[in-house]
C-alpha cells in the first residue's frame, strides 16, 4: 500500500543522503506508565525497526543511531545489564532480516568497554553484513564525541611522531579521516525524540552543517510516519552552508 508520506519525498530530489538520530526518551516513556526504566529501552526496540525501515524505504544511505553513550556508564549496574541484553538481543532477532535487506552494519565507539558476549554478537554482525549495499546502519555505543576527537587528535600526534605525517599536513580533512565516521560523508540531517535541544555529545565535528529536527515525540512512540515528517522538512530547508542566497 502506497504512503502518501512516502511519495511526496520521493517526488523531490533532496532526500539527506545520511540522517543521524539522538533516540531519546526511553525513560520518560516507561516513567509516565509506571514501568521500570528497562521497559521503555525494550519498546525502544520497535522504534529503531521503523527508523530503519524508513530511512531504507526513503532512499537514504546512511543512517547513525545515537543508542549509549560513555555517560550512560554512570546508570544503575541493573540498568546497564538490561542494555546489553538488548543489544544482544536485537542482534540476535534482526541479524538476518537486516542481511537480507541489505542493510550492512557498523558500531561506532569504544566497543572494548562491552561485556564480552555483547562484544562478539557485535563483532558478528559486523561480518555477516558487511556485504549490504542498500543502507549503511551505524550504532553508536560507548561513544562520545569527545572522546572520538579527542582520539583523532592522539592518532594525528602518533602519526606525526612516526614521520607518517608531517604538522603542514595536519588539517581538517586529515581529522576527519580518523574519526570513527570516516567512511561515511557528513550528517545531512539530525533528528531528535524527546523535545530535548541539546546535541549530548553527539557527532559534534560531523553536524557542523546538518538540519536539526526535533520532535516532541518520545523514542518509543516513534514511528516510521515520524521519520518521514522530518525528512519532509528537511526538504523544505535552504541549505546555504554560509553562502548568500541567491
Amino acid at each position: 500500500m502506497s504512503d502518501p508520506l512516502l511519495d511526496t519525498i520521493l517526488q523531490q530530489d533532496a532526500v539527506p543522503a545520511h540522517v543521524a538520530i539522538i533516540m531519546d526518551g526511553n525513560g520518560r516513556w516507561a516513567q509516565a506508565r509506571a514501568l521500570p526504566r528497562p521497559a521503555g529501552h525494550q519498546a525502544g526496540m520497535q522504534a529503531v525497526r521503523e527508523a530503519v525501515e524508513g530511512a531504507r524505504m526513503a532512499g537514504v544511505k546512511v543512517l547513525t543511531l545515537f543508542a549509549f553513550s560513555q555517560e550512560n556508564w554512570q546508570r544503575p549496574p541493573e540498568e546497564i545489564d538490561a542494555l546489553m541484553a538488548l543489544l544482544e538481543e536485537y542482534i540476535a532477532r534482526e541479524r538476518a532480516e537486516l542481511v537480507a535487506k541489505g542493510v550492512a552494519v557498523r558500531f561506532l565507539g569504544d566497543l572494548d568497554r562491552l561485556v564480552p558476549s555483547a562484544r562478539a554478537a557485535v563483532d558478528e554482525t559486523i561480518r555477516e553484513t558487511a556485504g549490504g549495499t542498500e543502507l549503511a546502519l551505524n550504532i553508536c555505543i560507548s561513544y562520545g564525541s569527545r572522546a572520538e576527537l579527542t582520539r583523532a587528535a592522539r592518532l594525528i600526534a602518533e602519526d606525526v611522531a612516526a614521520g607518517r605525517l608531517v604538522p603542514a599536513e595536519v588539517d581538517e580533512a586529515a581529522v576527519a579521516r580518523r574519526l570513527y565516521t570516516a567512511p561515511w560523508p557528513d550528517p545531512d540531517l539530525l533528528i531528535r525524540t524527546s523535545g530535548e535541544l541539546r546535541l549530548s555529545n553527539f557527532l559534534l565535528w560531523q553536524l557542523a552543517y546538518a538540519e536539526l529536527y526535533v520532535t516532541p515525540v518520545l523514542w518509543p512512540d516513534f514511528t516510521r510516519r515520524d521519520f518521514y515528517e522530518a525528512v519532509l522538512e528537511f526538504q523544505r530547508r535552504d541549505r546555504r552552508f554560509g553562502r548568500v542566497p541567491i
